[in-house]
């Protein structure tokens, strides 16, 4: 079989982003990236029991099997992600609406959870990944007052993020610290992504 042709980051061949987040674009456009967005479509339900770094393995196996087994432009490469937070071995997602975001954001008050993001790079027309790599960030949220929770609960900025706040917004007001990465809290660890693809030979003369 011959090799896949290694193809830099360009206008002409982008990068595949097999997601529909918002932050993950405005992180990797802010590099200077030219991309081309195609988000992965696939169910995010976890399994019972399924312990929480096995389920974001697999959600990230899936997201890049379906984004590279579509019809793509010409490329140079597929990155996929998923993030997750994670408290006492739980796994906690998107509230369902703001009470549950008041309910999420109330566990996490007072306490450190852990930001799990993994993602996975596979070159040109490969559907296996070539590089893939789970990073975690530790967060600690202040002991906030029922009111604060219940206030930023209905401002509605963490109804679509995972333990329903977030850092890069008005949620700031609530965490005490970070220890990792904060572009992976936001949801992709900027600095190994970047190291990655130079690994791969995807970037010429970056930054």
């Amino acid at each position: 079989m011959a090799a896949l042709r290694v193809a830099l980051i360009t206008v002409e061949t982008p990068l595949i982003l097999g997601s529909a987040s918002p932050r993950r674009r405005e992180l990797l456009e802010r590099l200077g990236f030219a991309l081309c967005v195609r988000p992965a479509d696939v169910p995010e339900d976890r399994e019972p029991n399924e312990p929480a770094l096995d389920y974001v393995r697999r959600i990230v196996e899936n997201k890049l099997a379906a984004v590279a087994g579509s019809a793509l432009p010409p490329a140079a490469a597929i990155l996929v992600a998923d993030t997750i937070v994670v408290l006492d071995g739980d796994v906690l997602g998107k509230p369902r609406d703001v009470a549950d975001a008041e309910r999420l954001l109330t566990r996490l008050a007072g306490r450190t959870h852990t930001v799990y993001t993994r993602y996975a790079l596979a070159k040109a027309g490969a559907r296996e990944p070539a590089i893939e790599r789970t990073v975690a960030s530790d967060v600690t949220l202040r002991a906030a007052e029922p009111a604060e929770l219940s206030g930023y609960a209905k401002s509605g900025e963490g109804l679509d993020k995972a333990g329903a706040y977030a850092v890069q917004g008005i949620g700031a007001f609530l965490v005490e610290s970070i220890a990792g990465s904060y572009t992976n809290v936001v949801g992709l660890p900027v600095c190994e992504v970047v190291l990655d693809l130079k690994r791969l030979g995807l970037l010429a003369g970056f930054p």
